[in-house]
C-alpha cells in the first residue's frame, strides 16, 4: 500500500482491519493459556500465569522497540523512493531480530526468578510463575523474528500476510494447550510450551514469506547481516521506544508488586480483567501503528498536509474504537471475566479494575497514536522522556506517596484497588497533553526544514 496517495481514512481503515485481527489472535491464543489453565489447571496456576506479563514485558520490549525503528526506517525509505535503503533495511533487521531474540532468551531465562522475587510474588504462586516464564523465554528468537518480519511487511502497507501466519500459529496454540494441559496434566509448563511452539510456526511462516515476497523487501538468507548505517537509524527510533516500554513496565511491575500483596484471588481477577483490556488495546494500537506507518511514508514524500489529515483520523477513529469497546466491556464484565475463572471472588476483583479502567481507556489510545504520530516524523527520544515523566514517574510516585498513605489508613481491599488503578488514566491524561505539545512544535520544525531543503517547492498536495 502506497500511502502518499489515494484516500486516507479509507487505506486507515484498510490497514488497520487487518491489525485488529491479528492482535485479536495474538490476544486470543494468549487468553487461551490464561483460561485452560484457570479452569484445569491447579488453585494457584491462573494468578501464577496472568501475573507474569508485566515482567515478561519489561525484558522484551527494550528489544521489540528496534522493530519500531525497523518498521519507521522501511516506511521512510519505501515512502522516499530508495529501494537498495529499503533492502538493506530489512536484512539489517532480520540480523537484528535473530541477535535480539537470543539476547532476550538467555536474561529472560537465568533472571527471571530473581526478578519474581523482587515483584514479591506469593510463595503459593512463585514456582510456577517461574516455570512458565523459563520456558516462554526459550522461544524468544522465534518470537522476534516473527514480530521483526511483520513490522517489514506492515511499513510497505501489508497487514493481511502476519494475519493470515497468526491464524495459523493461534489454531495450533489452542490445540496444544488442550492437549498438554488436560491430555498430559503439563499445568502451566503446558501451556508455555504450547506458546513457544505457535512462535515458532509463525516465526517460519514470516521467513518463508519474506524470502518469497517480490520486490525491495524481498529477503534474501545470505544477505542478512548488519548494515550500520541503517542499524543506527533503527536504533535510533527503536531504542527510544523500546526503553519507553521497558519503563512503562517498571511502573506495571511496581504495580503489580503492589496487586501481589493482597494474595491469588486480587492478582487473578487483576489477571483476567488485563486480559480482557487487553482486546480493546490492540484495536486502539492498530491506529498506533497506522499512525507511525502513515506518517513515516508521507514524511518520506514529504507530504505534510497529508500527515495532518493522518493524525486527525487516527485521533478520531481511536477515541471511538476505544470508547465504544471499554463501555461494551464494563457492561458485560462479570460475563466476560467467568471465561477466565469460576472463581466468584476473582471475578469480583476484577470487576473492580475494569470499572476502572475500561470508560477511560480511550485516553490511554490517543496517548499512543499521538507517540506514533512524534515517531513517524524521526522523533522517538521526546515520547519516551514526556512518558518517563508523566506516566511511569507519576505513578510510582503515586504508589509511594497517595497509594501508601491511603492503604495505611486500614481502608479494605476494593477501595484500595480504586486507589491503585486510578493512576492509570490520570497518567493517560498527562502524557496526552504533553505528547500534543511536543507534536506540534516538532512538526512545525519538520516542516519548515523540507521546504528550506526544497528550496521552497515542498509538496503540500493532500492527494
Amino acid at each position: 500500500m502506497d500511502m502518499t496517495v489515494g484516500p486516507i481514512f479509507a487505506n486507515i481503515i484498510r490497514f488497520t482491519i487487518p491489525l485488529m485481527l491479528t492482535g485479536t489472535l495474538q490476544l486470543l491464543y494468549n487468553a487461551a493459556d490464561i483460561v485452560v489453565v484457570g479452569k484445569y489447571g491447579s488453585d494457584t496456576s491462573l494468578a501464577a500465569v496472568s501475573s507474569t506479563g508485566a515482567l515478561i514485558n519489561l525484558i522484551v520490549n527494550v528489544f521489540m522497540g528496534l522493530s519500531i525503528g525497523s518498521s519507521v526506517l522501511v516506511a521512510q525509505c519505501f515512502g522516499a523512493g530508495q529501494s537498495k535503503d529499503v533492502s538493506e533495511a530489512v536484512h539489517t533487521s532480520m540480523a537484528t531480530a535473530i541477535i535480539s531474540g537470543i539476547v532476550v532468551g538467555l536474561f529472560g531465562f537465568f533472571a527471571s526468578r530473581g526478578m519474581l522475587e523482587l515483584m514479591d510474588s506469593p510463595d503459593d504462586v512463585i514456582d510456577l510463575s517461574a516455570l512458565y516464564v523459563k520456558i516462554y523465554f526459550i522461544g524468544a528468537p522465534a518470537n522476534m523474528i516473527y514480530n521483526f518480519g511483520a513490522a517489514i511487511l506492515r511499513a510497505v502497507g501489508d497487514t493481511k500476510r502476519p494475519l493470515y501466519y497468526l491464524m495459523l500459529s493461534g489454531v495450533v496454540n489452542v490445540i496444544l494447550n488442550l492437549v498438554f494441559v488436560i491430555g498430559f496434566n503439563l499445568d502451566v509448563a503446558g501451556v508455555a510450551i504450547a506458546t513457544i511452539i505457535s512462535q515458532l510456526v509463525s516465526a517460519v511462516l514470516i521467513v518463508i514469506c519474506l524470502v518469497r515476497t517480490d520486490g525491495d523487501v524481498r529477503l534474501h538468507i545470505k544477505k542478512i547481516r548488519i548494515h550500520w548505517s541503517k542499524f543506527k537509524r533503527i536504533v535510533g527510533v527503536g531504542l527510544p521506544a523500546g526503553i519507553q516500554g521497558s519503563v512503562f513496565s517498571i511502573s506495571n511491575v511496581i504495580i503489580q508488586s503492589s496487586i501481589n500483596a493482597f494474595g491469588s484471588a486480587v492478582m487473578g481477577g487483576n489477571g483476567a480483567a488485563a486480559n480482557i483490556e487487553g482486546f480493546i488495546y490492540n484495536a486502539m494500537n492498530s491506529l498506533y501503528q497506522a499512525a507511525v506507518t502513515f506518517t513515516g511514508q508521507n514524511y518520506g514524500a514529504r507530504k505534510f498536509k497529508r500527515i495532518k489529515t493522518v493524525a486527525f483520523e487516527c485521533l478520531a477513529i481511536v477515541f471511538t474504537v476505544g470508547f465504544g469497546l471499554g463501555a461494551i466491556a464494563k457492561a458485560i464484565g462479570p460475563t466476560l471475566l467467568g471465561i477466565y475463572t469460576n472463581k466468584a471472588e476473582e471475578i469480583a476483583f476484577g470487576m473492580v479494575r475494569m470499572n476502572v479502567i475500561c470508560l477511560t481507556y480511550f485516553t490511554c489510545g490517543l496517548m499512543d497514536v499521538m507517540v506514533g504520530l512524534l515517531r513517524g516524523i524521526g522523533r522517538s527520544v521526546i515520547p519516551t522522556i514526556d512518558s518517563i515523566l508523566f506516566v511511569c514517574g507519576f505513578r510510582i510516585l503515586w504508589i509511594y506517596t497517595y497509594f501508601a498513605q491511603y492503604k495505611a489508613t486500614g481502608a479494605d481491599t476494593n477501595s484500595c484497588l480504586r486507589t491503585l488503578y486510578i493512576s492509570y488514566p490520570i497518567s493517560w491524561v498527562l502524557a496526552i497533553i504533553a505528547h500534543g505539545v511536543c507534536f506540534l512544535i516538532f512538526f512545525a520544525i519538520a516542516k519548515k526544514r523540507a521546504m528550506k531543503e526544497s528550496g521552497g517547492a515542498l509538496s503540500e498536495s493532500p492527494a
